[in-house]
């Protein structure tokens, strides 16, 4: 029979239990007199303070002794019946003869019958009741930690869904340019080529977890600029502001490039003269900030003609990347987006900063 390890035990549960367990005893004695005022308050308090908590310790560290109950906090089984039986049983013979000492007469030797029968009664009654309350908190909590890691569990898949969707969404269209540059300009189809194994080597790298540092974001982000160079020439300009400070921080994998590859598609290559696209990233408190800004075409919600523009906040980069940020931080990451025929776009995202 295996048994939990002393230094995995909840101490600070064991000492809720015990002082929840204190106060059912308090309140058995002042009921006890309550309707037996002609006895003393001291005897009852004792007897009740000493079957109780030997009842309780006996359950609830006697539980730790099957390995069923290391998840769940109960055993299963036969023996989740039998313990809380035998732990009551126990309790009342140990916890009366502690008593019996403590105030120096035998319980055994002097009560009748009909006495010990009754007070027998009562322990096993209220022994069950009070062990049926600890094991349905205990199975609440368990199943509060299941949701919690099933929560989690669905998050990570989620993540992992999404970077299936993005990375054939990029590798597609890149490859289409390399096959059309071929023909047109070999040259500068095998730099891009050379892009295309820098950016795939760091993205094999980055797709083994679902978050990565922002440094190597960045990193990522630079391999596919510069694929987006070789195909727009001197038309795209871009800056990738990082401060050293924030290069190690944690963001999800894949955060930033479908905002990026938004500006692109349909803000800076649409525009004939091009334009600048600016990436940032900058710390306010314990709140990361991230921003992607373009000069491109932008467009005019009040525009009958821009009514639903591709790079519109329902559009494919900023869904996808309002999922991630749902998926890895719910609530506490907000994400804006801004756009104007006269500026061009801005998506600006917030979350806690994680070292």
């Amino acid at each position: 029979m295996a048994t939990t390890p002393l230094a995995s035990i909840d101490w600070n549960a064991k000492l809720r239990h015990f002082l929840q367990t204190v106060a059912f005893c308090l309140t058995i004695a002042g009921l006890h007199y309550a309707f037996r005022p002609e006895r003393t308050f001291a005897p009852g308090l004792v007897y009740s303070l000493s079957i109780g908590i030997t009842t309780w310790a006996l359950i609830d560290f006697g539980s730790h002794l099957f390995p069923s109950a290391r998840q769940s906090g109960w055993p299963s089984g036969l023996w989740g019946k039998l313990l809380p039986v035998a732990g009551i049983a126990s309790g009342y013979v140990i916890g009366t003869s502690i008593a019996d000492t403590w105030f120096g007469w035998s319980t055994w030797a002097n009560a009748t019958q009909q006495h010990l029968l009754l007070s027998g009664f009562v322990s096993a009654v209220i022994g069950a009741i009070v062990t049926y309350y600890f094991y349905s908190k205990g199975k609440a909590a368990y199943l509060e930690q299941k949701i919690s890691e099933a929560n989690r569990l669905a998050a990570e898949a989620r993540l992992k869904l999404l970077e299936t969707q993005l990375e054939p969404h990029m590798l597609f269209n890149t490859l289409a340019n390399l096959r059309v540059l071929i023909g047109a300009d070999p040259a500068r189809a095998q730099a891009m080529l050379d892009h295309i194994i820098a950016y795939l080597r760091s993205t094999l790298s980055a797709s083994r977890s679902s978050s990565q540092s922002l440094e190597r974001e960045f990193d990522r982000l630079r391999d596919y600029l510069e694929l987006m160079t070789v195909r727009m020439g001197p038309r795209l300009r871009y800056t990738l502001d990082l401060p050293p400070d924030l290069a190690q921080c944690a963001v999800p994998s894949l955060l930033l490039q479908p905002l990026v590859e938004n500006s692109i598609q349909h803000g800076l290559e649409p525009k004939v003269e091009g334009g600048t696209l600016t990436v940032r990233a900058r710390r306010n408190a314990d709140t990361l900030t991230l921003e992607v800004c373009d000069t491109g075409m932008g467009f005019d919600p009040t525009d009958p003609a821009f009514t639903h523009p591709p790079s519109a906040d329902h559009g494919f980069g900023v869904q996808q990347v309002r999922e991630r940020l749902d998926a890895a931080f719910g609530s506490r990451a907000t994400i804006t987006f801004i756009a104007s025929r006269a500026e061009g776009t801005r998506a600006t995202l917030c979350f806690p900063l994680t070292p």
